[in-house]
């Protein structure tokens, strides 16, 4: 049984795409698990027809699990990731 997450704690796919965690395969992550992110910050991009489109943290947080593989695509409002 999956723990229940308020939605005020998830980010999510703003629309379908391959989601990808670093700016590019050779850089490090865009966060980690146990970071402290504050909002507005980039936590991940998603291409979609060829144009990367940031995805940023709804609000500040820790991020508390990381729930999608990088390069993988997402549908619009699959749960990327959970804040704290």
């Amino acid at each position: 049984k999956e723990e229940e997450v308020n939605n005020e704690d998830l980010i999510v796919s703003p629309m379908v795409g391959i989601v990808y965690l670093s700016p590019d395969p050779t850089k490090p992550p865009f966060v980690n698990e146990g970071d402290h992110i504050k909002q507005g910050d980039t936590v991940a991009v998603i291409e979609a027809m060829k144009t990367f489109n940031n995805v940023r943290a709804p609000r500040s947080g820790v991020i508390k699990k990381i729930l999608i593989t990088s390069g993988k695509p997402a549908e619009y409002g699959e749960k990327l990731m959970i804040i704290e």
